[in-house]
């Protein structure tokens, strides 16, 4: 079974935009919230949302988060999505749903003969982990017999900041795995839908690692 990867944004500070520029301007201005608010149009929010990224004044994206329902994506790619801290997880656990499906690298996908090997070596983990189950083996310790690429899905919590700053320039790059890299764009299109002020740069304007693969060859 063919699986797609999915990222839907299932809940976001409501108006976030608005909330990250009234608290940037907080910060500069004497005023009362309310009067703040007042006085706040579209063209000033906008105004305000780059004028915070340019001045490297982000924390103000902190206010606004986003949370999504991750699917079709595998234990592997997890792995990598959880290093980024800043951010809240709920994934899905292999000890109490048994139902087991794998994701397939696309490198495997015209391999014909190997990967047949691979579903066939798939479907022996699978009846082994079956039978460690059924003469009782704990579940958490029956899925030993289980391969790494299994199919999850996750909910994940991430403030502004930390998708603009860290995960997009990081997980968006040409040289990231290509499954959390597939995720990352997949990501940056929602939230766009919502923020587009906030996101509307590319990601490879933050990147802290230096030149990448990507900027090397456009620059040629």
């Amino acid at each position: 079974m063919k699986l797609l990867v999915k990222a839907t944004i299932i809940s976001h500070t409501p108006d976030p935009e608005r909330v990250a520029a009234l608290a940037y301007r907080q910060c500069r201005f004497e005023e009362g919230i309310d009067k703040l608010s007042d006085r706040l149009d579209e063209q000033q929010i906008e105004r305000y949302i780059r004028k915070a990224i340019e001045d490297g004044h982000t924390s103000v994206l902190e206010h606004a988060s986003f949370t999504f329902l991750i699917k079709g994506i595998s234990r592997v790619c997890t792995h990598q999505l959880v290093r980024h801290r800043i951010a809240s997880y709920s994934q899905q656990s292999h000890r109490y749903v048994k139902r087991v499906q794998y994701v397939t690298p696309p490198t495997w996908t015209k391999r014909g003969a190997l990967l047949q090997e691979l579903e066939d070596l798939r479907k022996r983990g699978d009846e082994l982990f079956k039978k460690a189950v059924e003469t009782g083996i704990p579940v958490e310790d029956a899925r030993a017999a289980l391969l790494d690429y299994r199919e999850t899905k996750i909910i994940v919590t991430m403030n502004a900041r930390e998708l603009l700053m860290s995960f997009f320039p990081l997980r968006c790059c040409i040289n990231a795995q290509w499954e959390i890299r597939g995720l990352a764009w997949l990501m940056l299109k929602e939230v766009r839908k919502v923020a587009p002020t906030i996101f509307e740069r590319n990601p490879c304007d933050f990147c802290p690692g230096g030149e990448c693969l990507l900027q090397k060859i456009r620059s040629r």
